[in-house]
């Protein structure tokens, strides 16, 4: 299905500000109130808007440095993905987790206080996952750009 103008609008709105009242929102998309609750609910339905969520500040939180790693396989096979798939979403510093092409089968953003908690999650959990052949890690040194939302 398309989605209307003001359907874009909304999105665009709600991914920005996700409290924002439906009051304000629909003013902002030129809605009563009530035909904007239906809109909204609709793209709910319809699977445009997935869930509703905080933005915690990491560095509050000592989750202030970001390490992406790189991991090949041993072997490409589904177990061996499978399994891998698996203990990565167990891991509650690694953020996002892609299956990539090229010289490394994944690709892993992970949030941790410091380096010695990388080091840690490195020898102490990833490289112990089976199947895990060789890492590369890249520390990111200062966050350029940081964004959740989508171009619509």
């Amino acid at each position: 299905m398309a989605l209307s103008a003001i359907d874009r609008a909304i999105l665009r709105i709600l991914q920005n500000d996700g409290r924002i009242t439906y009051s304000d929102l629909a003013r902002q998309v030129g809605l009563s109130t009530s035909p904007c609750i239906e809109r909204v609910r609709k793209l709910e339905r319809q699977g445009y808007i997935s869930r509703y969520s905080a933005l915690l500040n990491p560095d509050k939180l000592d989750a202030g440095l970001v390490v992406f790693v790189m991991i090949r396989m041993d072997r490409t096979s589904k177990n061996n993905f499978d399994s891998f798939r698996r203990s990565a979403n167990l891991l509650p510093e690694v953020q996002e987790c892609y299956l990539t092409t090229g010289n490394f089968d994944y690709l892993i953003k992970a949030r941790v206080r410091d380096i010695a908690e990388y080091r840690d999650l490195l020898e102490d959990t990833l490289l112990s996952i089976e199947g895990v052949q060789e890492t590369t890690s890249i520390v990111a040194m200062e966050a350029v750009k940081e964004s959740l939302t989508l171009n619509i």
